[in-house]
């Protein structure tokens, strides 16, 4: 093309312009060119705005998870379930970072755990992870022994520099494991025994004999059956501990007092007590047995004709404790405390009775509603 332009206007240049032809033959070259040029500009037109248009589409597309602002990630990791925060902690580092932050896990926690986790798991929890802490900087420590006795000094120093390093992170590494992240999976995994208390014991092996009743243990959860395991203290006599699984979520609840098995509670309800009041007491079959508490209600006195009017039984230095769930003429129907008084008291053939706990919440009382046998107990 370039060719034949330049042969054009030589030959216009060369041939004498007199004729009318001539006119009308670069009147049309003229326009020509005036085209020509006019749509070689309109293509680099399209051709640069075509370039800046897929250079915006590469920088779009070059956009990721981590260059949104901080508080649309917030509102995306809130949303996540925790397989998905585990999912997104494991694509780098910063993502496991901020996945790993104990607020987002707070709400998993309070929503799956907050009703049976109470403050003697929580303590459980922190002595589990000082004793683990503590078993890995030995087992560091170990390793490190060794190198000194295996390699020359400059190697030595050389390896203890690095490994030293390696150590510090491990030990950050077991600091950020007693995160609410961790506690939470360790408790999914099924890793973690926490105490708590167990509603009617056994009774899925036919034990009747603990109805109405919730003793202390130590429980494992098992996410595949969405069931526990409970391991009861151990007696003496015995020199073994019961194991009982396939518990379900209904049956268990985070210990009301601190008051260990072993030992009798310190009661401060006794003056409160009056007929109809619900309660929990602890009871024992032997002096080498832990407690459980089993529920009852306070009842009339024999003296008293149950009137409302007329019940002076709040009054009186005893209190009738009733246990329903048994048959009126059975021997663990009843039995009487002394309310300035009262310690331990019971016998080898009928057991001993310990500490009371009042109940003062509808959702407990409720709870124990719910476990009613059947059908009364001999």
């Amino acid at each position: 093309m370039l060719f034949f332009l330049v042969s054009c206007f030589s030959f216009m240049l060369l041939k004498p312009m007199g004729t009318l032809s001539n006119v009308w033959f670069c009147e049309e070259v003229v326009k020509f060119l005036a085209l020509w040029f006019r749509k070689g500009r309109n293509a680099m037109m399209k051709s640069d705005v075509k370039s800046k248009l897929e250079k915006v589409i590469e920088k779009e597309e070059e956009i990721c998870l981590l260059d949104l602002p901080d508080l649309t990630l917030e509102c995306i990791f809130e949303r996540l379930t925790p397989d998905g925060l585990c999912s997104m902690a494991a694509v780098c580092s910063s993502l496991r970072e901020k996945c790993r932050s104990d607020h987002l896990w707070e709400k998993h926690m309070k929503q799956k755990w907050g009703g049976l986790i109470g403050s003697a798991a929580y303590k459980e929890w922190q002595c589990y992870i000082a004793s683990r802490n503590k078993a890995s900087l030995l087992m560091n420590s170990r390793k490190k022994r060794d190198f000194r006795g295996k390699f020359s000094t400059i190697r030595q120093l050389l390896l203890n520099r690095s490994k030293g390093n390696e150590d510090d992170r491990r030990v950050g590494d077991a600091s950020a494991m007693s995160s609410v992240m961790d506690w939470f999976l360790s408790l999914e995994s099924g890793k973690f025994w926490f105490p708590a208390q167990v509603f009617n014991r056994e009774v899925q092996n036919g034990q009747v004999g603990f109805m109405l009743s919730c003793y202390d243990a130590e429980v494992s959860y098992d996410c595949s059956t969405n069931t526990f395991s409970a391991r009861y203290p151990s007696y003496p006599s015995h020199g073994r501990r019961m194991i009982e699984e396939d518990i379900e979520w209904n049956r268990l609840r985070a210990p009301t007092v601190d008051t260990p098995p072993y030992v009798l509670h310190v009661s401060d309800c006794l003056h409160d007590l009056k007929p109809d009041d619900h309660f929990e007491i602890q009871w024992r079959k032997s002096k080498e047995f832990p407690y459980g508490w089993w529920y009852g209600v306070v009842g009339h006195l024999e003296t008293c004709n149950g009137s409302e009017s007329s019940c002076h039984c709040h009054d009186s230095e005893t209190v009738l404790l009733e246990f329903k769930q048994y048959t009126s003429g059975s021997r663990w129907r009843q039995t009487v405390i002394n309310r300035k008084d009262h310690r331990e008291v019971g016998n080898e053939e009928d057991g001993f009775y310990g500490g009371i706990r009042k109940l003062y919440s509808d959702k407990e009382i409720s709870l124990w509603k719910s476990l009613w046998p059947s059908s009364t107990l001999e």
